[in-house]
């Protein structure tokens, strides 16, 4: 059974960690090259995409999708149950590439990719949480 209070309170969790970032998001690039600026941002988009992962985690569980293999077979089941769109799937993957870099990779983290992500790609957590709202909804009326 999903539990619906966990993945609301995931959901909760990333709308913060997301409403932190556009507080301290730099309007341009150089002021985002600042150190503790770079840091803060990066940090924050970090935890919001570990989130969104978890939360796929707990529905693919909760729903008994299957045992994933890695992190990417949570985006494929949930997309292959027709829970998650092709597109925001795909998107999924980058976010958590993106993620992975900033965790594993820190020599290879490109400042700009991560500035355009923080001015131009946010709304995919909105996307991930009017999918997962759907599905979650669609439970309640199962």
């Amino acid at each position: 059974m999903l539990d619906r209070e966990r993945v609301l309170a995931r959901l909760d969790e990333i709308d913060g960690y997301l409403q932190d970032l556009r507080q301290i998001a730099p309007a341009t690039f150089e002021q985002y090259r600042q150190i503790e600026k770079r840091r803060a941002c990066e940090r924050l988009l970090q935890i919001a995409i570990e989130a969104v992962v978890d939360v796929c985690g707990l529905v693919v569980a909760g729903r008994r999708l299957g045992l994933p293999g890695e992190e990417d077979d949570l985006f494929e089941k949930l997309a292959q149950a027709g829970l998650l769109s092709l597109p925001l799937r795909d998107r999924l993957r980058r976010m958590k590439g993106l993620r992975n870099i900033l965790v594993h990779e820190y020599g290879r983290v490109d400042d700009r990719i991560v500035f355009d992500v923080i001015q131009n790609r946010l709304g995919d957590f909105a996307d991930f949480r009017r999918e997962v709202l759907r599905t979650l909804e669609h439970q309640e009326r199962s």
